[in-house]
């Protein structure tokens, strides 16, 4: 029997030409950014490798939308109306339109959008899962239906997806050993909701500051909060103050906690950094405008959008490349210092 030959793909073109298949997809379909002398290069290619588009998967992806469907829990938090902002403005020089949808951290509310993405044929999802979110069949359903997904920020070892985030054990981490390092001895954290592997990581990394520069790890020094509010704070801070001693560094898992803290701290005479010092995390608009100002650590979340945006349009323009690879981009933060916890400017 003879044997069937192997088709070409769009992976043997590039391959032969030492183009991206980015590039030779682009080509096929026409894309404005590539210039006449490529196109024609490419072209000449297709022809003499006699290669041609599965029509099945060409009238399948002409099905597509130019729309990107982004699921972010609440947009009123400083951090995703950043992300989102990043995606929106990659995303239009690409061509593509967003469309927002709030999940509320609900799963019921989040399986329900992803469904509806789905079938409208979203040319591709963005998506940072709900505080509810558990359980993972609708992000993989969008697999079986040829819908990209990227997750951002909060993610699962479930999903075989492309996913953006930055280090969280690292960047605290690195808040604490900031603190030690400004004298403090007695550390406590505000903690974001342990079911969620982000906050998980930021007490990990305190508990390994603290191990590393051998001061006590003390459980009463660590308050959980649900949702990290401000209200939350406010009250993590007030249950502080009641142990003897008193925490003389606080290391919270959002601004909107560590401006809570410092105002609760402050109205009860506890002078600050002088007597406690406090940094939060993710760079809000509050921790700038208080007084004295926090000291946080810049999560990147504009340029996370950005890169989100450029893995999930890359993944739609070069589906036919059928790649597997998932990536996982580690977002780099900074440690941004003010006068909060820097005791040499007091």
């Amino acid at each position: 029997m003879k044997k069937k030959e192997a088709r070409i793909t769009i992976k043997d073109i590039a391959k032969a030409l030492n183009l991206s298949a980015a590039t030779i997809s682009r080509v096929l379909s026409n894309h404005p950014a590539i210039s006449e002398s490529t196109k024609k290069i490419v072209n000449d290619k297709v022809k003499e490798m006699g290669f041609s588009l599965d029509p099945i998967a060409s009238s399948f992806r002409s099905k597509k939308t130019k729309s990107i469907g982004v699921v972010c829990p609440r947009i009123d938090i400083d951090f995703h109306s950043k992300v989102i902002s990043g995606i929106e403005e990659y995303a239009y020089k690409q061509g593509y339109q967003i469309t927002i949808f709030q999940s509320h951290d609900s799963y019921i509310k989040e399986t329900e959008i992803v469904q509806m993405l789905e079938n409208s044929l979203a040319a591709g999802v963005i998506i940072c899962p709900g505080l509810e979110t558990k359980r993972y069949e609708h992000l993989k359903k969008l697999g079986k239906s040829n819908i990209p997904l990227v997750l951002y920020d909060r993610t699962s070892e479930q999903l075989k997806a492309s996913k953006v985030i930055i280090n969280d054990f690292e960047a605290s981490y690195n808040a604490t050993v900031h603190l030690i390092q400004q004298g403090c001895k007695n550390l406590a954290h505000i903690a974001g909701n342990q079911n969620v592997d982000i906050f998980k990581s930021r007490l990990a990394g305190f508990k390994k500051a603290l191990e590393q520069y051998k001061l006590p790890f003390q459980e009463q020094f660590v308050k959980e909060t649900k949702n990290l509010t401000y209200e939350e704070g406010k009250e993590a801070a007030e249950a502080l103050l009641l142990n003897t001693p008193i925490p003389d560094g606080i290391v919270c898992a959002n601004d909107y906690t560590a401006a809570a803290a410092l105002k609760v701290f402050r109205n009860n005479g506890i002078a600050i950094p002088g007597k406690a010092a406090i940094i939060g995390f993710s760079n809000y608009p509050i921790s700038s405008i208080l007084e004295p100002q926090i000291s946080t650590i810049d999560d990147s979340a504009y340029e996370m959008g950005l890169v989100a945006a450029k893995i999930l349009i890359q993944q739609i323009e070069d589906k036919e490349m059928q790649v597997l690879d998932y990536q996982e981009i580690i977002i780099k933060t900074k440690l941004i210092v003010r006068g909060s916890s820097d005791r040499k400017q007091n």
